[in-house]
C-alpha cells in the first residue's frame, strides 16, 4: 500500500463537520485553508525511514458517540493500569473515540480560572483564548502534508489553561481511548501555562485494533510563558493496526521550564517528533523517552531541542529496546542558534537489540551556530551481552524471564528519572505487558 495523493475527505465534508461541532468561524476557515494546502504539501521525510507504504489514508474519520462512564468497572483492565488504584482522581478526562465519556475538575481549580476540557468545548466557550495559541507558536499548518491534514480533520483532543500565578499540585490526566477499531484519532492537545504558573499534565493513548487498519495523527502544543513550569508525561500504547504520527512541540519563554517524560509503547508503525524551542533567556527543557519495539514494526523517534535564548539548557535522554524484527531510528538533535550564548545542549541515546533480526540506530546530532556554549553527546547501539544472559540462566532463570529482567534493567535508568510518579508506574505496567 502506497501513500495516496487523493485527499480522503473534501471541502463539503469539512464544512459540515465543523458546523456540526458548532465551531467558531475562524476554526472552520482554518480547516478549509489546511485542506487546500494539504493537496500540494509533501509528506514528512523522517531520517532513514521509508514511510511511503504506510497507511495514512485509509481510516474512518468520525465515530459513533462513546458512552458515558459511571465507574471504573466499565473500563478495560489495560486502561485501569493508567489510574491511581488508591483514590478516585478528581482532575481526569476520558475521551472515548471522539467524545468525552468522563470529565472532572476540582472545584477550587475551576473557581480560580483553570480550564481543563475537551477541545471542541474549548472552541465554543473560550474561542479567543484558543485562537491565540492554536497552531501558531509551536506547530504550523503548512509544515507538511500530515500537519495540514491534522488541521483539516481534527476530531478530538483537550485544552488546558492555567492562569497567571496559579500553581496546580495534583496532576491533570487525560485518557484517549480509541475504542472503535476503525476510527481515526486526529487529536489536538493544547496546554498553556501563563506567567508564573505551574502544572503537571499526563496523557495516555490506548487502542485494541490489532487487525483493522486506521490512523492516529496527533499534534500537541505546550506553551510555557514567562517563569512558568510544565511537567508533561505521556504513555502511548496504540495497537498494531494503528499507523501513528505524533508531533509534540514545546515553547518556553523567559525563565520557563518544560519537562517531558514519554513512554513510546506503540505496536504499529510510528513516527514521533518531540521538539522544544527555548525562546526566552534562562529557559530550560529536559526530554526523557523510553520505548520497546517488537514484532515487525518500524519506528522513527526524533527528540530535538533548539536554543534561541541566552543561558538556555537542553537535555535529551533516550533508551530503547528492540525485539523480534522491529526496526527503530533514534535521532537526538541539539541546535544552538546564533545569539544563544552561554547555552548548554546535552544528549544521550542508548539502544539494545535482543534478537538477530532487530535493528536500532542512534544518531546524535549537534548543530552549533554560537561560540560561547557547551554541548555534548553520547550514543550506543548493541546486542544483549550473552554472558549476562548465561549468568542469569545458569541460576535457574528461564530465557524469557532473563530477557524480561534485562529489558527492565536497561530501561530503569530512564524510567527511574522520570519526574512524574504516575507515569513511572504506568510505564512499568505497559513494559511488563510488552515483554511478557
Amino acid at each position: 500500500m502506497t501513500v495516496e495523493t487523493k485527499l480522503p475527505y473534501d471541502k463539503d465534508y469539512i464544512t459540515q463537520f465543523s458546523n456540526d461541532k458548532n465551531e467558531p468561524d475562524w476554526m472552520r476557515d482554518l480547516r478549509l485553508q489546511a485542506l487546500e494546502q494539504a493537496d500540494s504539501l509533501e509528506m514528512p521525510t523522517p531520517d532513514k525511514t521509508n514511510i511511503t507504504k504506510w497507511n495514512f489514508s485509509h481510516f474512518k474519520h468520525d465515530a459513533a458517540k462513546g458512552e458515558k462512564i459511571a465507574s471504573r468497572d466499565q473500563l478495560p483492565e489495560e486502561i485501569l493500569d493508567f489510574l491511581d488504584e488508591e483514590k478516585d482522581q478528581e482532575n481526569l478526562l476520558i475521551q472515548r473515540n471522539h467524545t468525552v465519556a468522563y470529565e472532572a475538575l476540582a472545584k477550587e481549580l475551576e473557581d480560580i480560572g483553570v480550564i481543563f476540557t475537551d477541545i471542541h468545548t474549548a472552541m465554543r466557550e473560550h474561542s479567543d483564548l484558543v485562537k491565540r495559541y492554536y497552531m501558531k507558536d509551536a506547530v504550523s499548518i503548512d509544515e507538511n502534508r500530515l500537519t495540514a491534514l491534522h488541521a483539516a480533520l481534527m476530531n478530538g483532543g483537550v485544552f488546558v489553561y492555567v492562569p497567571k500565578n496559579v500553581q496546580i499540585e495534583e496532576p491533570l490526566q487525560v485518557i484517549f481511548w480509541q475504542e472503535d477499531p476503525e476510527a481515526s484519532m486526529f487529536n489536538h492537545v493544547l496546554v498553556v501555562a501563563d506567567d508564573n504558573s505551574s502544572l503537571t499534565y499526563v496523557e495516555n493513548y490506548f487502542s485494541q485494533n490489532r487487525e483493522q487498519e486506521t490512523v492516529a495523527n496527533i499534534v500537541t502544543e505546550v506553551i510555557a510563558n514567562n517563569n512558568a513550569q510544565i511537567s508533561f508525561g505521556g504513555v502511548d500504547n496504540f495497537a498494531e493496526g494503528t499507523t501513528t504520527y505524533i508531533n509534540r512541540r514545546g515553547v518556553t519563554y523567559r525563565d520557563a521550564r518544560i519537562e517531558w517524560a514519554l513512554g513510546q509503547m506503540n505496536d504499529g508503525n510510528t513516527v514521533s517528533e518531540n521538539v522544544t524551542h527555548l525562546v526566552g533567556e534562562n529557559s530550560w527543557s529536559n526530554a526523557k523517552t523510553v520505548t520497546v519495539g517488537r514484532g515487525k514494526q518500524s519506528q522513527n523517534f526524533t527528540s530535538k531541542i533548539v536554543h534561541f535564548g541566552k543561558f538556555t539548557e537542553g537535555h535529551i535522554l533516550q533508551h530503547g529496546v528492540m525485539k523480534g524484527s522491529a526496526r527503530s531510528i533514534f535521532n537526538g538533535i541539539g541546535k544552538i542558534e546564533h545569539g544563544a550564548s552561554k547555552s548548554n545542549a546535552e544528549q544521550e541515546s542508548r539502544v539494545l537489540m535482543l534478537s538477530e533480526k532487530a535493528r536500532g540506530d542512534a544518531n546524535p546530532i549537534l548543530l552549533i551556530d554560537e561560540d560561547d556554549v557547551e554541548a555534548g553527546h553520547a550514543a550506543s547501539v548493541g546486542r544483549v551481552d550473552p554472558f549476562q544472559m548465561y549468568y542469569l540462566m545458569s541460576r535457574g532463570i528461564s530465557r524469557h524471564e532473563a530477557e524480561r529482567l534485562v529489558i527492565h534493567g536497561f530501561l530503569a535508568p530512564v524510567v527511574n528519572q522520570l519526574p512524574i510518579d504516575s507515569v513511572k508506574n504506568q510505564l512499568r505496567q505497559v513494559i511488563e505487558r510488552k515483554v511478557y
